[in-house]
């Protein structure tokens, strides 16, 4: 039990050290770059469902 707390605390402190870090040194999207992105969201959506059947299916 004692090892689950150390897990769970040192995840919980790495994230409060990780989160302000990856916001700080991100960089802005327009709105031009925000729909390119969006253009690729469901065609990897579609590829990750049919992986996700082929591998219940196989094994």
């Amino acid at each position: 039990m004692t090892t689950l707390i150390t897990i769970l605390a040192i995840l919980f402190l790495s994230l409060i050290v990780v989160i302000p870090l990856v916001e700080k040194y991100t960089q802005k999207h327009g709105p031009i770059q925000t729909g390119n992105m969006h253009r690729y969201i469901f065609p990897l959506l579609a590829v990750l469902l049919v992986l996700g059947v082929l591998r219940y299916y196989m094994g």
